[in-house]
């Protein structure tokens, strides 16, 4: 790359005006990081976002209030850890908008999403304020938002976060966890993610 091309380039300002709401979300790992001038290295991070994509996962929103308002973020970096304690963990990045507010209330909810539950995501995963605008939900013993229409929610207190790399790892003591509340007795898809887009089990 051209070591003057940057100053050609437009304005953070300008490009966001043409994109609209900046993103906060966590579906694909290492999506916050810059992809580095170097080529080499360059072409390491390509490599480490293209493998890690292979791993097919679900989707969930992680929720909680702050200042009386809901707070959301779409992650796919979520995880169970222990059973007894009951822990589990996800992984917001340090650009991350709704973490600090979340870290702040100090606990939090994993809303597992269902397959029709694509555009909930994308909501989410905007920097506005109102990704909550039409959507419904109550809330967990905590106080943090479960989302109707979820396939199941599990709501923690936060345990311990741990510094990694561009990341921090959040560990949650699970307070309760249910399933959602979708009724008919009929099977739900989850919402998944391969390769950098939503998929659907075959």
């Amino acid at each position: 790359m051209n070591p003057d091309a940057r100053a050609t380039w437009p304005s953070q300002e300008l490009v966001q005006s043409w994109l609209g709401n900046e993103l906060d979300f966590e579906l694909r790992l290492g999506e916050h990081t810059p992809i580095p001038d170097d080529p080499e290295a360059a072409a390491q991070a390509r490599k480490f976002r293209d493998v890690l994509g292979l791993f097919c996962s679900g989707v969930t929103v992680v929720t909680s209030v702050s200042e009386g308002k809901p707070v959301g973020m779409t992650c796919q970096s979520f995880s169970s850890v222990s059973l007894e304690p009951p822990l589990i963990m996800f992984s917001p990045a340090k650009t991350s908008r709704a973490w600090p507010l979340i870290r702040r209330a100090g606990y939090f909810c994993v809303n597992i999403l269902a397959a029709d539950q694509s555009e909930l995501s994308n909501g989410m995963a905007t920097k506005g304020e109102e990704k909550f605008d039409g959507v419904a939900w109550t809330t967990a013993t905590t106080g943090a938002p479960v989302i109707e229409g979820v396939l199941g929610y599990i709501d923690c207190q936060v345990q311990q976060v741990v510094e990694a790399g561009d990341h921090y790892i959040v560990v949650g003591l699970v307070k309760e966890l249910s399933f959602g509340d979708r009724s008919g007795g009929s099977k739900v898809d989850p919402l998944l993610f391969f390769q950098g887009k939503y998929t659907q089990p075959q």
